[in-house]
């Protein structure tokens, strides 16, 4: 893989891995091989399921500001999309994704939790989107995405002053979804991960894709995506298999196969 990030795959689950010290700061070369790295893990079909990791002291604590200092307006009208591009890439995995927040999850830091499907984070771990104090605004998806799992006021809030946000009160906004302390961080993600190994992965494409495409639609139009995604997973083997299982012996108890 590169670098700084790298993609290990074990027992079904793939773990994406930021390793640029000391404080992982996401230069344009992070930002490109986080979005390889995505990419990688969506296409492997080993892979069942995803964790974004910094290591056991620090998540990621933002972008590069002494590369983007230097940066005029036309600079970052050309380097813009790519600044947002591996934060989709990363949302855009058709897995279930969590990000393992140890440290700091900070401005570009927050960005690349925000697009995993969870976060959980250490006890003393710190979240924020300080851009506004450097004069910017979140610029990989923070305003949007903040927004619409915290809710726009809190949002608002949160990026107007760009201070840090603690674990326990990032947990009761639900900026994160589960609190635990430092050193089990990585384990804990790699248990709620493992439950997805084994499980039909068409499906949970298709309810990721129908959850997130939904959010950025009307009701209606949600409705309709739900309704083709339904219909479609009536063409899997996984289908078949978990109806014939819960029939003759119960819920809970199926073999998938992904396909």
């Amino acid at each position: 893989m590169g670098e700084f990030v790298t993609l290990e795959v074990e027992d079904g689950i793939g773990t994406i891995r930021l390793t640029r010290p000391p404080m992982n700061a996401l230069n344009l070369q992070v930002q490109s091989e986080l979005g390889e790295a995505a990419a990688a893990a969506s296409a492997d079909p080993a892979v069942a399921a995803v964790i974004v990791y910094g290591g056991e002291k620090v998540f990621a604590a933002g972008a590069d500001i002494k590369q983007m200092q230097q940066m005029s307006y036309a600079d970052m009208a050309t380097a813009a999309g790519g600044l947002q591009g591996f934060t989709r890439a990363l949302a855009a995995v058709p897995k279930p994704t969590v990000a393992a927040i140890t440290g700091y999850a900070l401005g570009g830091g927050c960005e690349v939790a925000l697009a995993c499907d969870f976060r959980i984070a250490a006890q003393d771990a710190k979240l924020g989107q300080p851009e506004i104090l450097l004069g910017i605004i979140p610029g990989a998806g923070g305003t949007q995405r903040l927004a619409r799992l915290v809710g726009p006021a809190r949002a608002k809030e949160i990026v107007y002053s760009g201070r840090f946000v603690d674990a326990a009160e990032a947990l009761a906004i639900g900026l994160v979804d589960k609190v635990v302390p430092a050193d089990q961080v990585y384990a804990a993600a790699r248990d709620w991960m493992s439950r997805f190994v084994g499980g039909p992965a068409l499906a949970l494409r298709a309810a990721k894709e129908a959850i997130d495409k939904g959010l950025d639609s009307d009701l209606q139009t949600g409705l309709e995506i739900e309704r083709m995604l339904f219909s479609g997973l009536f063409a899997t083997e996984d289908r078949q298999a978990g109806m014939d299982s819960f029939v003759e012996k119960g819920p809970g108890k199926a073999t998938f196969t992904g396909r």
